[in-house]
């Protein structure tokens, strides 16, 4: 069908002239009716356009149109390919979580662009003005929908589209790749039988010959590596020399570089012809690309492509592959879900990956359908040819996922509780009844009702989901009164940071000791920086993470025996990895998971400040905010304070440490002048002083306050807490020889402290002042006076 006949105000933004059969078939049910759409079809046999079609549809009609991307390097891709959109005077905007937001902008595009965990934040958020923007959406295509079976993100899409159709019911066009039991996703979003497609590989536009092959096993992990690669090498081959082209996963970014190196050797030893290296116009452009190792490989004919290049380099090489000048490309797995890149021959090598979080673990059945589904160049090939190299004893498992497919299963039932304590946080779920009807919308629910077997569902299912509910008022997340139900404070904290309910528990046990130690000045030492950070070590979200045998030794030399005994080997590994950015030393062994980690934790304790903040004493979560703030800049505990400047990270930070400024108040006294000799840049140090003025000063006035008093009289006097500097919110308590006298949150300003001097059996009695802040990395602010006692 021609698309100007179809869509005559549209034809400008499809790259082609004439829609294919799957998209021919499927066309009247996404253009002349207003029914949900689930469509399954073969990789690369153009699902794309049907998501474009109804997006269409929707915007004829003066609607918002939302795509759901699965990954967030899709949603960069989708807003360059989708400028044929804007031409046509559309707005299309990504809403993801490494850009900030205008919600201005998004509330007037046409078209949003997210990934499911996004959105998932949008929906929870949609009551504010910042994320209002989300109700307005009336269609929403789910790209992939077969994610919902990725253990790790497949409950968030779930439960996000459900949330979504239960706040604004928008129309749902769902697209995946093929799958057994497309009707259980057909039945969860109410697609009738005349919308739901179920394209077999009939309609692939290159026939695929699929298949496993073993390998020998060597002396160890790194020799089995070679022999796969070797392995793969032996099927490309053929076709490298009948000038097609080969596509080769493997695990990790680092995996894709060695490859490459080894494998150029290799292909010179075996004297296959390749490489432009005589192309002189290449030869200039590939001088242009940042990775020096990238830049030597790609006139060899060999590339790689990962998600850690710039973007620039991967566009280059994309488009080098696409025009034949690179004949072998290793990839990670997201270039499996991202650009159309087919190759005629196509080789994972690697089954199983090293996870920081899991260790190691065996690669998605859905990422290895995803990779084989890019064999085969549509107008190239008459065949495409893919392999999965794999130990002899995982053989017949992945004969069978190429034989059967893997049906799509909901990964709702493993974080039932999170979910539900979720939902009754937002309040979307306010009583008994709410529960079930939530329960109904969810892909577990439609599953558990076509196969109650495989979920020990059938008629328990709302015994299971009440014993849920009981267990959320057991453990304090939930209130319940009569019918009603409602998240308590830690409920709602549970929420809003995305925590596994464990890890919640944790970390309010902790602030309850916090809380319960606060009046006691002896006891209330004893909850430091160690304490958060072994809490956070200990956190349910790193149970899984294990610790190699060759990293143990230095995990030992970091933490020593101070690691307290409940933490197992690889939480010990995560505290070690917490201690050592604090110092930005981290031993080489840990570099390789560090940066996962960190990241995992820096999260956490974003979390773990903001519960000290609701159920402790301020200064708790001041000492959790230092800490995290050393944890990410990797700066010393006596500089930390430096990163509360807007602008200055660890870099600065550390220039200005070594020049003995420590503090804002010291960068406001050195001046422009000192920070330049300290380093910075005129413009740059103008900047950093202004922004350390912006920040609380905190002076202390003790007015008449006595000197001496006599034993047994009491005095009432009053002390003034003033703030020069910028406003921020704090934590005010008076102390007397250690023992908390009086606490208070201020937002300073100016606030007076009741303070009483009385003579009691002590010689002389010490009354400390401290201020500190919650929710900024500055050292708190304590200023003493002594009264003698006669």
């Amino acid at each position: 069908m021609a698309v100007d006949e179809v869509l005559p105000e549209f034809a400008d933004a499809f790259p082609f002239e004439r829609f294919n059969e799957m998209q021919s078939a499927a066309l009247p049910a996404l253009l002349d009716r207003e029914d949900n759409v689930v469509v399954s079809a073969p990789t690369a046999s153009g699902k794309t356009a049907l998501a474009e079609l109804a997006i269409c549809k929707t915007l004829a009609e003066g609607g918002t149109a939302l795509f759901l991307a699965p990954l967030r390097a899709l949603t960069n891709e989708k807003e360059s390919e989708w400028e044929r959109f804007e031409d046509l005077g559309y707005s299309v905007y990504v809403v993801t979580g490494e850009r900030d937001l205008s919600p201005r902008r998004a509330e007037r595009a046409d078209i949003l662009v997210m990934t499911p965990e996004k959105a998932d934040s949008a929906t929870r958020k949609h009551e504010t003005a910042r994320y209002s923007f989300i109700m307005d959406v009336d269609c929403c295509v789910i790209d992939e929908v077969h994610l919902l079976d990725s253990e790790r993100r497949g409950a968030v899409l779930e439960v996000t589209v459900s949330r979504l159709r239960r706040l604004c019911d928008p129309r749902v066009v769902a697209l995946s790749a093929t799958m057994p039991n497309i009707d259980d996703v057909a039945d969860w979003l109410d697609a009738p039988s005349e919308t739901t497609f179920a394209f077999d590989e009939a309609y692939r536009p290159v026939p695929l010959n699929a298949d496993v092959k073993t390998y020998t096993h060597g002396e160890n992990a790194f020799a089995d590596k070679y022999r796969r690669l070797y392995r793969a090498l032996d099927l490309a081959e053929p076709h490298i020399r009948e000038e097609g082209q080969a596509l080769v996963f493997v695990s990790s970014r680092q995996d894709t570089v060695q490859a490459a190196k080894k494998a150029r050797d290799e292909l010179v030893e075996r004297d296959i012809p390749m490489g432009a290296r005589g192309d002189y116009d290449f030869h200039n452009d590939a001088a242009d690309l940042s990775n020096d190792t990238l830049r030597q490989s790609v006139l060899d004919g060999v590339g790689f492509h990962h998600a850690g290049l710039s973007r620039e380099d991967k566009n280059r090489v994309e488009q080098w592959f696409k025009e034949g000048k690179i004949q072998l490309l290793f990839s990670t797995s997201t270039l499996a879900w991202g650009v159309n890149l087919p190759a005629r021959c196509v080789v994972i090598r690697d089954t199983k990956l090293h996870d920081p979080l899991e260790g190691e673990v065996d690669m998605s059945p859905l990422d290895v359908l995803q990779m084989l589904g890019r064999a085969g160049r549509p107008g190239y090939d008459d065949m495409g040819y893919a392999w999965v190299v794999c130990d002899r004893s995982d053989a017949d498992k992945y004969r069978r996922l190429l034989r059967d497919g893997k049906e799509i299963e909901s990964r709702l039932a493993g974080e039932l509780d999170a979910h539900l304590n979720a939902e009754i946080a937002l309040g979307t779920i306010r009583d008994i009844d709410d529960v079930m009807s939530w329960l109904e919308t969810t892909f577990y629910y439609a599953r558990a009702k076509s196969s109650p077997d495989a979920y020990d569902a059938g008629s328990d299912l709302r015994e299971r989901v009440s014993n849920e509910l009981s267990q959320l008022v057991a453990d304090g997340f939930v209130e319940r009164d009569g019918l009603r139900i409602e998240a308590t404070r830690l409920g709602q904290l549970a929420s809003k940071f995305y925590l596994r309910l464990d890890t919640a528990r944790r970390f309010a046990d902790l602030a309850e000791r916090c809380a319960a130690v606060a009046g006691d000045g002896d006891a209330a030492e004893s909850i430091d920086a160690e304490d958060l950070l072994a809490t956070v070590a200990g956190a349910t979200e790193f149970d899984s993470v294990s610790a190699r045998s060759d990293e143990q030794d230095a995990v030992s030399a970091v933490v020593g025996s101070g690691a307290p005994e409940e933490l197992d080997a690889g939480q010990r590994k995560v505290l070690a990895i917490l201690h050592s950015g604090m110092t930005g030393t981290t031993p080489t062994e840990l570099k390789s998971d560090a940066w996962v980690i960190r990241q995992n934790a820096l999260r956490l304790l974003a979390a773990l400040r903001e519960f000290l903040d609701n159920l402790a004493p301020a200064r708790f979560a001041n000492l959790a905010c230092r800490v995290e703030a050393r944890v990410e800049h990797g700066i010393s505990e006596d500089a930390v304070g430096l990163t509360a400047i807007d602008g200055v990270g660890s870099g600065r930070a550390g220039k200005l440490a070594a020049e003995g400024l420590s503090s804002p108040a010291d960068v406001v006294r050195a001046g422009v002048s000192g920070l330049v000799a300290a380093g910075l840049s005129e413009g740059v140090a103008e900047q950093v002083v202004s922004n350390a003025r912006d920040l609380p000063v905190v002076v202390v006035d003790w007015g008449e306050f006595p000197e001496t008093i006599a034993t047994g009289d009491h005095d009432m006097r009053e002390v003034t807490v003033a703030n020069n500097g910028g406003g921020a919110r704090a934590g005010l308590r008076v102390t007397v020889n250690g023992r908390e006298m009086t606490a208070k949150p201020s937002y300073l300003g100016q606030t007076t402290l009741p303070v009483a001097v009385f003579g009691a059996d002590a010689d002389e009695l010490t009354f400390t002042v401290e201020v500190t802040f919650p929710n900024r990395p500055l050292d708190p602010v304590t200023v003493s006076r002594t009264v003698a006692v006669r």
